[in-house]
C-alpha cells in the first residue's frame, strides 16, 4: 500500500466534505440534536395532563380535594365542565386526557365508605391512562385511598375509569400512528428526491424544453405519490384490523381524509427539500434530518404531555403531530374531523405554506 496515495484521497474526501454544506451540518447537527431531544425534550414522568373537573358538591371538602389533586402537578385544567356527559365529550374530541367527578353527595359518600371520585381517562394512550392511575392513591380527607375495609374511619377510593382502551393494549394506540410515521418516511423520501432525480438523470432538459409551467410541474410530482400513500394507509390500516384487532370506531371516510391531509403535508415539504438538494444523497440526509423530530416529538414515541413547553411548541410545526391527534380521534374515540378541525386547519396551512415555498424556490434551469 502506498501511504503517499492513501493520503491523498483522504485529503480529497475531506476538502469534498468541507464543500458540502449539508453533510457538514449533519456532522455537527444529529449529534446535538439527538442530545437534545433525548436529555431535554423526552420525560416519561408526565405531567400537567389537560384536565377539566367538574365539582358538583362545591363543597369544602370537596375543594380541597381539588387543590389536592391540582397539587400532584398530574393533571392541570384546561376546560370547565358541570356535568360527566361533558366531561365525555371533551374527552372525544381530545380536549382533554382525564376529566374528574365529583357528585353532589361526595360528603355523604365519602362518609359511608363508598365510591366518591371518578377520574375519567382517555385510555386510548397507555401512558396517559398509567400516569393517571397515581390520582386513585391520593387521601381523602386525610385517609387512605385503599382503606381497610372495615371500620369507621374507612374513606371511599377513587376510581379510575379507562375509556377507548379498557384493555390497555398498546397496539391500539400504536397502529393508527404508525400510519403517520410510515407515510412521513416514505412520502417526504419519495419527493426529496424527485427534482434531484431529474438532475441527475438528465431529465430536467427536456422539462425545461416543455411548456410546462413550475406549478404543473409541482403539482404533477405531487399526484402520483398521493395514491401510493392511500395503498400505504389502506395496508396498514387492513393488517392493524386483522392482525391486532385495533377498533375504527369513527368514519373510514375520516380515516382517509385524514391520511391524505398527511400525505399532501409531507410532499410539499419533500419538495422543499429537493429544491435545495444538490444530489439524492443530500435528500436523504434532509430527510432523516426531519423524520427524527418527527418521530420523537410528535407524540408517537413519548407522551406530549411529558415534553417541556418551548418542545411542544416546536412539536406544533410538525404534521405528524396533529395526524396523531386527528388518527386516535377518528379511530379510538370516533371523533369526526369537524370536531377536531383545529388540526385539520394547521396541516391545511401547513401544506399551503410548503407548497408556495417549493413553487417560488423551483426553477427550470440546470444550474
Amino acid at each position: 500500500m502506498n501511504w503517499r496515495r492513501l493520503w491523498a484521497i483522504v485529503l480529497k474526501e475531506m476538502r469534498q466534505m468541507r464543500r458540502d454544506r449539508i453533510t457538514l451540518a449533519m456532522i455537527i447537527g444529529i449529534p446535538v440534536m439527538q442530545l437534545v431531544l433525548f436529555g431535554y425534550a423526552i420525560n416519561l414522568n408526565l405531567r400537567g395532563l389537560d384536565a377539566a373537573i367538574a365539582d358538583q358538591a362545591g363543597t369544602a371538602g370537596s375543594r380541597a380535594l381539588v387543590m389536592d389533586m391540582l397539587a400532584t402537578g398530574v393533571i392541570e385544567p384546561v376546560a370547565e365542565a358541570r356535568t360527566p356527559r361533558q366531561l365525555m365529550e371533551m374527552l372525544r374530541r381530545g380536549e382533554i386526557s382525564v376529566g374528574v367527578v365529583i357528585p353532589a353527595d361526595f360528603e355523604r359518600r365519602r362518609i359511608d365508605g363508598r365510591e366518591a371520585v371518578q377520574v375519567l381517562v382517555d385510555g386510548s394512550d397507555t401512558v396517559v391512562q398509567a400516569a393517571a392511575i397515581q390520582l386513585a392513591q391520593m387521601p381523602i380527607g386525610g385517609a387512605s385511598a385503599n382503606p381497610p375495609s372495615t371500620g369507621p374511619a374507612a374513606r371511599a377510593p377513587i376510581n379510575v375509569v379507562s375509556f377507548y382502551n379498557p384493555e390497555r393494549r398498546s397496539a391500539v394506540n400504536i397502529v393508527p400512528g404508525l400510519i403517520g410515521v410510515i407515510l412521513t418516511m416514505t412520502m417526504v423520501l419519495f419527493t426529496g428526491v424527485a427534482i434531484v432525480r431529474e438532475r441527475e438523470r438528465g431529465n430536467m432538459e427536456l422539462l425545461i424544453a416543455t411548456p410546462l409551467s413550475r406549478s404543473e410541474l409541482m403539482v404533477g410530482k405531487v399526484l402520483p405519490y398521493a395514491v401510493i400513500g392511500l395503498v400505504q394507509t389502506t395496508v396498514v390500516l387492513a393488517l392493524g384490523m386483522w392482525l391486532f384487532r385495533v377498533p375504527v370506531h369513527g368514519s373510514l371516510l375520516d380515516v382517509y381524509l385524514a391520511s391524505v391531509l398527511l400525505i399532501l403535508a409531507n410532499l410539499t415539504l419533500g419538495l422543499l427539500i429537493s429544491t435545495r438538494a444538490q444530489t439524492q444523497f443530500q435528500a436523504m440526509q434532509m430527510t432523516f434530518f426531519v423524520f427524527l423530530p418527527s418521530i420523537l416529538l410528535s407524540g408517537f414515541m413519548f407522551p406530549f404531555a411529558g415534553m417541556p413547553t418551548v418542545v411542544q411548541w416546536l412539536s406544533e410545526v410538525l404534521p405528524l403531530t396533529h395526524f396523531l391527534r386527528l388518527i386516535r380521534g377518528v379511530m379510538l374515540r370516533g371523533a369526526s374531523l369537524w370536531e377536531l378541525w383545529p388540526d385539520v386547519l394547521a396541516l391545511v396551512g401547513f401544506t399551503a405554506v410548503m407548497m408556495t415555498l417549493a413553487i417560488s424556490r423551483f426553477r427550470k434551469r440546470l444550474d
